[in-house]
């Protein structure tokens, strides 16, 4: 397999499992193999950018798949790795992205290096005198 392929998966499953630690390691090990600066920056928003090739972009929504869709892959997207890769290097490329996708996982679940960070997503108190106050009545004109 190829390694740039082989990163890209790696990469793009630390972005979408919110590991980054696994998206940070894999952007440098990109690098290292020479991938445009261009392509690493558009990793998070791949379906958007026009700088992958046809096989590149099927790699990034087959890892989409395995980590986002629990591994209900279209049939245009295996066809398309399939036109490119035999099937020993797709086995390849699944297992080693649902094994980042664990490492992923994983790093989140015991805050190790760089996923040792507070939730991104948290309640903000309400404005001071809200109190018990009915907002959603009050949006409704029932307030």
């Amino acid at each position: 397999l190829d390694p740039v392929l082989r990163e890209l998966g790696q990469c793009r499953a630390g972005w979408a499992r919110g590991s980054s630690f696994v998206f940070s390691q894999h952007c440098k090990q990109m690098r290292a193999l020479g991938m445009p600066e261009e392509k690493i920056e558009a990793i998070p928003h791949w379906q958007t950018a026009d700088c992958y090739s046809r096989l590149e972009r099927a790699v990034l929504a087959y890892t989409d798949a395995l980590v986002l869709e629990g591994g209900r892959v279209s049939d245009e997207v295996f066809g398309i790795l399939a036109e490119h890769l035999p099937d020993s290097e797709i086995l390849q490329l699944t297992y080693i992205t649902a094994m980042y996708d664990m490492h992923a996982t994983i790093s989140r679940a015991l805050r190790l290096e760089f996923d040792d960070r507070p939730e991104a997503v948290a309640e903000v108190a309400a404005p001071e005198g809200h109190g018990d106050r009915d907002i959603s009545a009050d949006l409704a004109g029932n307030g």
